[in-house]
């Protein structure tokens, strides 16, 4: 593993600095993120090996794998709550070193967590707003609030919340889901990352946070879902990428996936078939790799 892989010699950037140049645009061609041979310990324990994994703009990148695979571990990296031991993670093109959430935020990435986040005796604007409160002469701007959390829910096409007035608390677990994710979209996120977003959700509030998941993408946003439902990856997902046992199993357009094929990655480590019925595994696919990717 190779801690700096910057080739001509130069360090990798803070995140800091790669955010500081706002009118900087991104080739459509370079991955919004890119993961080089990340690796993670704890101790004695190996969480993360050789992770290789790019994240395009404008689509949904499913990361699964069972537990213990390293799935909240590499999140948490991307994310800035852990440092990786090795390797590096790319930003627009740029390395940058992530040492907290708040420097993760800064560069565009917002983690929606199983728990939310959310303050349940508040109501939907002042959750969306909060921390960057609008103020006229000293006050709160209530209308202006109001107006920028109700254009936030348009863009999303959330349609079912009945007053953006109403408490957090009285939700159901989609419209929760559906305000974390636009107070995450109103922080000026590019990449949104998603921990088990259906979790415990019923039929209807599960399609609605699949549908809010995809607008993201239409949007122009880099979207990471992790999750446990097959179903629901199948539904939104543009690329697979499967753990397992903290190594990339494999990683590829889900088109080249079928269950049968993930539940065996996920479990084993390799598959004995293609998404087509072929006799070879994904890895000899022109879309599927195993173990890296770029």
């Amino acid at each position: 593993m190779v801690a700096n892989s910057a080739g001509d010699g130069a360090a990798p950037a803070t995140a800091g600095a790669a955010s500081s140049a706002p009118g900087t645009t991104l080739n459509s061609e370079v991955p919004l993120l890119q993961l080089r041979d990340i690796g993670k310990t704890f101790g004695p324990v190996q969480a993360l090996t050789g992770i290789n994994l790019d994240v395009p703009v404008g689509q949904v990148t499913a990361l699964v794998g069972d537990n213990g695979a390293g799935k909240t571990t590499l999140i948490k990296c991307i994310a800035g709550i852990h440092e990786p031991s090795s390797g590096e993670i790319v930003w627009k093109g740029r390395p940058v070193h992530l040492h907290s959430p708040k420097e993760a935020a800064s560069l565009g990435i917002a983690t929606v967590y199983q728990d939310l986040a959310l303050a349940d005796n508040l109501d939907i604007v002042q959750n969306m707003l909060l921390g960057r409160e609008k103020t006229h002469f000293g006050l709160l701007d209530e209308i202006s609030m109001e107006l920028i959390a109700k254009k936030t829910l348009a863009d999303l096409s959330v349609t079912t919340v009945r007053s953006i007035r109403q408490p957090v608390g009285s939700l159901s677990g989609g419209q929760r889901q559906a305000v974390a994710v636009a107070k995450a979209v109103m922080q000026d996120a590019r990449l949104v990352i998603m921990d088990e977003p259906t979790a415990a959700l019923g039929v209807s509030q599960t399609e609605m946070v699949l549908n809010l998941i995809t607008t993201l993408a239409s949007r122009g946003h880099a979207v990471i879902v992790v999750s446990h439902n097959l179903t629901d990856v199948f539904r939104v997902a543009d690329r697979i990428a499967v753990l397992y046992l903290g190594t990339l199993a494999a990683v590829g357009p889900a088109s080249e996936f079928d269950s049968q094929s993930v539940v065996e990655y996920m479990t084993t480590g390799s598959a004995t078939r293609r998404s087509n019925g072929g006799g070879a595994e994904p890895a000899a696919s022109p879309g599927v790799s195993r173990g890296s990717e770029g």
